[in-house]
């Protein structure tokens, strides 16, 4: 029987290409900066010790110093500029597992999930985020009514997003044990929407889908874009809003000493019993 192939979505080596061009500008580092943070936070809250750790496809240096003192090593694993090959990771061989800001690009996510799981050692965690949900929201809006109006249709520009219960279903999919996913909402504001574009340049987060299109976008769509934009998401002041959705997601390789769901049948009272209760 033959294999189903996944679909293609993203062009992971014009990516890298554009993240080595980021790092040579004046890289914006603001939302990896404050994710590398908050995982620092969320490993703090963590009451064990992790010394063999790696960190899979983070762009830049963030993550790494941010967690130096938490963890004894902490190798970087980039993930592949194309989507054949596995990782470089050893079954069992680390504790710790974690991704700043990379998944949301990569067009085999469950497989990648799967490869960290392995590399696990009983009772190890991974801890990773990526952009997901209402992400861009407003720049996809303001782009697709832009392109409807002056050119009758639309191009593929904002890639789609993970919510909460894709990455959840993932993890377990892979076979992690206790997933956990939540969202931290990011709301940037900037002067108009060719500045939000241009720092997306300099994250090296332009459009990388595979159906993009490959012509400049047309001067008169581009300020339509740019008007509807402040039309309709700019504040009293005249600045407009970038959402950024970060997803977290956490999960364990699974271990005898970990918390198990009860077994059907195994709890001492019924739900029915409960309500029932509560209503006297």
């Amino acid at each position: 029987m033959a294999t189903k192939s996944l679909p293609i979505l993203f062009d992971r080596a014009l990516l890298c290409a554009r993240q080595r061009r980021a790092q040579r500008l004046e890289t914006a580092t603001f939302l990896l900066d404050r994710v590398a943070q908050e995982m620092a936070e969320r490993l703090q809250a963590v009451l064990r010790e992790f010394h063999d750790a790696a960190d899979i496809g983070s762009p830049g240096e963030a993550v790494r110093d941010a967690l130096t003192g938490r963890v004894s090593q902490i190798a970087h694993i980039d993930l592949p500029e194309h989507e054949s090959g596995p990782l470089p990771l050893t079954p069992g061989s680390l504790d710790l597992a974690v991704s700043a800001l990379a998944f949301q690009f990569v067009n085999d996510l469950p497989g990648v999930l799967a490869q960290i799981r392995r590399a696990l050692k009983p009772d190890g965690l991974l801890l990773a985020a990526m952009t997901g949900g209402e992400t861009l929201t407003e720049l996809r809006q303001a782009f697709a009514a832009a392109e409807a109006e002056c050119e009758g249709g639309m191009s593929p520009r904002v890639a789609p997003f993970a919510d909460l219960r894709d990455v959840g279903a993932l993890l377990q999919r892979a076979g992690f044990a206790l997933p956990v996913t939540d969202v931290d909402r990011v709301v940037v504001r900037y002067d108009n929407a060719l500045a939000l574009m241009q720092d997306l340049r300099r994250m090296g987060a332009t459009n990388v889908l595979m159906e993009r299109r490959r012509t400049p976008t047309r001067r008169a769509t581009l300020l339509r874009m740019a008007q509807l934009y402040a039309e309709r998401f700019s504040d009293s002041d005249g600045r407009i809003r970038a959402t950024f959705d970060i997803v977290w997601l956490s999960g364990w390789a699974p271990h005898e000493s970990q918390q198990q769901p009860l077994l059907p049948g195994s709890a001492k009272a019924s739900l029915a019993e409960a309500v029932k209760g509560r209503g006297k």
